[in-house]
């Protein structure tokens, strides 16, 4: 039992650093390329885990040479265009100018309850509202509705607007992010202060505190979770 804990152990830091080596990009939306990496180095990571017998090491030596497969394909198909098409495939339009194209959908083998299903799911019942409709390399569905179909923005209703930040964890589960706080520019004895006054005396008490995009702080107590309340901070 030891034994099989230990190969675990070994096996599932080797697929972790690989996967991480290969980039962020493995962890999304894949190509059916990176999905059979995926799958092979899933499979080769099981087989020294189920046997005690099969070597460990050469289960380690053959997804470390997938991991550098993957990289050096992915590396290739940044620099040669056709490669990548030819490795991942490339975007397939399904929708033009709102004509569907009929050949491309039976080349793909997709229904048109699949397609409309796919359009729903993207906000966009109607065929006739769609400009384009794009079959991307990883399988997803790129839906562009036609001008007059696109929701309203701040700048179609020539609306000034200011630029907001993304929200920032200041404390979680009682721990300060000081580092958080200084990206803010939230000055910690001003923060302090705000905490006495809401009658804070510990970031024990505090089990989230975030500032949003309006520099306006948000306070979840770990007491009662369920039961918010904001302080505001001038910056």
């Amino acid at each position: 039992m030891l034994i099989v804990a230990i190969r675990t152990l070994i096996l599932y830091i080797v697929v972790l650093f690989s996967m991480r080596l290969m980039g962020k990009s493995e962890l999304s939306k894949m190509s059916p390329f990176q999905m059979v990496i995926a799958f092979m180095i899933a499979e080769l990571a099981a087989i020294p885990i189920d046997s005690t017998s099969a070597s460990l090491i050469n289960g380690v030596m053959a997804i470390f040479t997938l991991m550098f497969l993957q990289i050096l394909i992915s590396y290739l198909s940044i620099k040669s265009e056709g490669f990548k098409n030819f490795i991942s495939g490339k975007p397939s339009i399904l929708i033009e100018k709102g004509r569907l194209n009929i050949k491309e959908l039976r080349r793909l083998r997709i229904s048109n309850t699949d397609l409309m299903e796919q359009l729903r799911l993207e906000n966009c019942p109607s065929i006739g509202d769609v400009q384009y409709a794009i079959m991307e390399s990883n399988g997803q569905l790129t839906v562009i509705p036609k001008a007059d179909s696109k929701p309203m923005t701040p700048k179609d209703m020539n609306l000034t607007v200011t630029e907001g930040a993304l929200p920032t964890i200041l404390v979680s589960d009682g721990v300060l992010y000081e580092k958080n706080l200084f990206l803010s520019g939230i000055d910690e004895t001003q923060f302090r202060a705000k905490l006495t006054a809401a009658k804070i005396q510990s970031y024990k008490e505090i089990f989230l505190a975030f500032c949003d995009e309006q520099k306006k702080i948000h306070i979840y107590l770990s007491s009662d979770k369920s039961a918010p309340y904001a302080l505001e901070v001038k910056i």
